[in-house]
C-alpha cells in the first residue's frame, strides 16, 4: 500500500496501531510524517515541546520488533502528545508557566508510563492555559503563546487542555492526554470537534479511576484527573483500556441502543447559543430516531449546589496542592509565591491573587462535608429514580469565541445577552459533574452553519466509565465523526 501523507494523517489511533502491528506501515515513517505536520502547523501553538529525536528513536525501536512482539503492544507505534502539566521523564513539564520552563521530572506519570509501556510514542508536550487556570488556552507566556483552534485560528480551542485538542483536531497526532478539573478535557474536545473523557474521581481514593499522585501540576486533589482525548470514542476507549489495564470495548449492538434511557437535565439545556442549540437538538432527533429514549429531568438544585462546592474548593486546594507537587518533584522553585511571581497571563495572575488572599476554611469544610455530598446525592437519585443510563447535554453553552490576546480571557455575550465571565460561561455545564466526581464524555454532535464544532456530553453514575464509553460508541455510530478542519 502506498502511504501518502494524506492517508497517514487521516488514520485514527486504532487504524494506525493495526497498520503498524501488521507491518504495513513503518512507525518511523508515520512519526516522521507527523513531525513534519507539527512543524508545518507550528502557528497553532499546539505544542510547547516537539521531541523529534526521542520520537524517531522510539519509532525505530518499534520497527525493530518482530511481528509477534508488536502484536503484544496494544499501542504499538502510536504517536501521542501529553499536556505540559503531566509529568514526563526527561521532557519538560512546566504547566506552560515561566517559573517551571524547561523543568523535566525524574519519572513519567503512571498514566503516561502505561501508555509508553504499551508502545505509544511521545511526540511532544501540549500547550495549555497557563497553570491550567482557564478555559481558553490563551497562554500569554512568550515561550508558549495562545493555542489556536484549527477550525479557525482566530478562535479559542477551549481549555485548559487546548493544545492536546488542537493537535488532535489538526491531525498532528491521533490521540493524547489532557487533564480535567472542571471541564478541561471536555470543553476543548467540544470546541475542536474531538472526543474527551473525564474519568471517575469519586471520593478521590479507591473510587479514582486513574491514579497519578504527585504526577500532575495540580489545581485540586479533589477534582483533578488525567483524561484521554482522541478523534473517536473507540480511540479514547483504547487509551482508557491501557491506562486501567482493561481491554478495548466492542461497539454496542443496535438492540442495546434501543433500550437506553438518557436523561436531559433542564438546567444544562437552558440559555444556550442559538446556533449551538440547533445542532444539539438535531442530534437528539437522530438519537431518538435510532430508538434511544430521551427523558427530561428537572434537577432544579443542580447549579445552586454546584456553586456552593466549586468556589470553596477552588480557593482552598490550589496552594497546598501545588506546594506539595513542587517539593515532591524537586522543582526548580519550591514555593507557590515564586511560581505566582512569574505568571505571564493576566487572567491567571488575577485568579492567583484571589487564591493567595483567600481565607475560606469554613466554607471549604462545609463544601466537602455538606454541599458536595448533597450534589452527589442529587445525581445518584436522578439516575436511580428515572432508571437512567446516562445524562446528555451540550458540553458548552456556546461555540468557540475570539482569542483575547491582552488578558487571556475576558467576558462573552451569548446571542446579544448581557456579558458574563468567559470561564463561568464555558464551565457551567461541565463543572457540576466534576464536583460530583462522576465520569463525563464529550463527543461531537455536529457543526454549525459557521462550521464550528458542537459537543454533547454524556455523564454517568460514579464508576460507570466503561458503560459510558460503550454508550458513546453507540452514539458515535449514530451521530458520526467530524471531518478534518480545513487548515
Amino acid at each position: 500500500m502506498a502511504w501518502t501523507v494524506d492517508k497517514q494523517v487521516a488514520l485514527t489511533s486504532t487504524e494506525a496501531v493495526e497498520s503498524i502491528q501488521s507491518g504495513r506501515l513503518k512507525a518511523v515513517d508515520y512519526v516522521a510524517t507527523l513531525i513534519a505536520r507539527a512543524q508545518a502547523l507550528a502557528n497553532l501553538n499546539a505544542l510547547t515541546v516537539l521531541d523529534v529525536e526521542g520520537a524517531l528513536a522510539a519509532a525505530h525501536r518499534i520497527d525493530k520488533l518482530s511481528a509477534q512482539e508488536r502484536a503484544q503492544l496494544p499501542l504499538a507505534g502510536l504517536p501521542i502528545v501529553v499536556k505540559d502539566n503531566i509529568n514526563t521523564r526527561g521532557l519538560q513539564t512546566s504547566a506552560a508557566t515561566p517559573a517551571l520552563e524547561g523543568f523535566a521530572p525524574a519519572r513519567h506519570a503512571p498514566s503516561v508510563q502505561r501508555l509508553v509501556d504499551a508502545g505509544a510514542i511521545l511526540l511532544g508536550k501540549a500547550n495549555m492555559h497557563e497553570l491550567a487556570f482557564g478555559i481558553t488556552s490563551t497562554n500569554l507566556s512568550p515561550q508558549a503563546g495562545p493555542v489556536r483552534n484549527p477550525w479557525d485560528p482566530g478562535l479559542i480551542p477551549g481549555g485548559s487542555s487546548g493544545g492536546t485538542a488542537a493537535a488532535i483536531a489538526a491531525r498532528i497526532v491521533p490521540a493524547g492526554l489532557g487533564t480535567d478539573t472542571g471541564g478541561s478535557t471536555r470543553i476543548p474536545a467540544a470546541l475542536c470537534g474531538i472526543v474527551g473523557l473525564r474519568p471517575s474521581v469519586g471520593d478521590g481514593g479507591t473510587q479514582r479511576r486513574y491514579h497519578d499522585p504527585d504526577a500532575v501540576v495540580p489545581i485540586s486533589h479533589t477534582r483533578d484527573t488525567v483524561g484521554p482525548m482522541a478523534r473517536t470514542v473507540a480511540d479514547v476507549t483504547l487509551l482508557d483500556g491501557v491506562i486501567t489495564g482493561h481491554g478495548p470495548l466492542a461497539p454496542l449492538a443496535p438492540a442495546t441502543v434501543a433500550n437506553l434511557r438518557i436523561g436531559l437535565p433542564a438546567p444544562l439545556w437552558a440559555g444556550l447559543e442559538a446556533a449551538l442549540e440547533q445542532v444539539a437538538r438535531a442530534a437528539l432527533d437522530k438519537l431518538a430516531a435510532a430508538g434511544v429514549t430521551l427523558v427530561p429531568v428537572e434537577m432544579g438544585e443542580l447549579l445552586a449546589l454546584n456553586e456552593q462546592v466549586s468556589m470553596a474548593i477552588a480557593l482552598r486546594e490550589p496552594v497546598e496542592d501545588l506546594r506539595a507537587w513542587l517539593v515532591a518533584n524537586q522543582a526548580p522553585v519550591q514555593s507557590v509565591a515564586a511560581v505566582a511571581a512569574r505568571i505571564a497571563s493576566p487572567d491567571v495572575r488575577t485568579i492567583f491573587e484571589a487564591i493567595l488572599a483567600s481565607t475560606s476554611g469554613d466554607d471549604y469544610q462545609k463544601a466537602m462535608t455538606v454541599w458536595r455530598p448533597r450534589l452527589q446525592q442529587l445525581y445518584a437519585q436522578t439516575f436511580a429514580a428515572d432508571g437512567l443510563d446516562a445524562l446528555l447535554f451540550p458540553t458548552t453553552r456556546l461555540t468557540a469565541v475570539s482569542i483575547d490576546e491582552l488578558n487571556g480571557s475576558s467576558r462573552v455575550s451569548i446571542d446579544g445577552s448581557a456579558f458574563i465571565d468567559e470561564m463561568a460561561a464555558y464551565l457551567r455545564n461541565t463543572d457540576p459533574s466534576s464536583n460530583a466526581g462522576i465520569p463525563g464524555l464529550s463527543l461531537p454532535a455536529g457543526i454549525t452553519r459557521e462550521r464550528l464544532p458542537v459537543g454533547l456530553e454524556l455523564d454517568g453514575p460514579a464508576g460507570s466509565d466503561r458503560r459510558l464509553l460503550a454508550i458513546g460508541l453507540a452514539f458515535e455510530q449514530i451521530l458520526g465523526v467530524l471531518p478534518a478542519p480545513t487548515i
